[in-house]
């Protein structure tokens, strides 16, 4: 819902450091890796060392990059399918990486029982399918826009829980994951609702490459 409805108050704050980046010499691309590349390392090396309210901190800062990138791209011109592409792999990467290292730190620091790391697991594979159903469906010619819990609402949910955690508020993370966990699986059930609820729904597609054609 937030990438519908949270990007015009966002960006007082986006654009301006969006324009900061352009005239330092910066691309959009490149504050995708840096986001990505600095996201990834807090998650993985903080998160399981047990420093979690270092690592949601940091991780929610450079996350704040997949907001500016865009912001950069529209301002220097508009963006371009390579650049679209770099920044949907680099979303999954960093998603895959916060919630694997999430799972760790149940598993390894923890001891957490098996369903708070079973919930885990389904929010870092619902993660994937939840973009990956609006990806599919887009690439097939189907408007898939909203959802309840999409990117953002699932970074702002886990990072809040993981430092709340890590002040030592009970069950924080376990209620977080849950609610991702549900939220996610209603997300998946209402994007695949959209794409068949949409006028090219059932429109054929060609065969792929390679494929006979009868």
């Amino acid at each position: 819902m937030l990438s519908v409805y949270g990007r015009r108050p966002a960006s007082v704050v986006v654009e301006p450091v969006a324009r900061t980046f352009l005239r330092a010499g910066l691309t959009a691309n490149l504050v995708t890796i840096i986001g990505t590349t600095a996201t990834v390392l807090f998650s993985v090396i903080l998160i399981p060392a047990g420093h979690l309210v270092a690592a949601a901190a940091l991780a929610l800062l450079f996350a704040a990059f997949d907001m500016v990138d865009g912001t950069m791209a529209r301002l220097s011109g508009g963006g371009t399918a390579y650049g679209a592409t770099l920044d949907a792999s680099c979303d999954r990467i960093t998603d895959g990486a916060l919630f694997g290292a999430i799972a760790m730190w149940l598993i390894y620091v923890d001891h957490a029982p098996p369903a708070t790391v079973a919930a885990a697991l389904i929010v870092l594979v619902l993660s994937q399918v939840t973009s990956y159903v609006k990806a599919r469906g887009e690439a097939g010619g189907l408007r898939i826009v909203g959802g309840l819990v999409e990117r953002p609402e699932r970074l702002i949910i886990s990072l809040v829980s993981l430092a709340l955690e890590g002040f030592g508020v009970p069950w924080a993370l376990e209620v977080g994951l849950w609610l991702l966990a549900w939220g996610s699986a209603f997300t998946v059930v209402q994007r695949l609702h959209f794409a068949a609820r949409d006028e090219r729904a059932h429109a054929p597609l060609p065969p792929p490459a390679g494929a006979e054609r009868n």
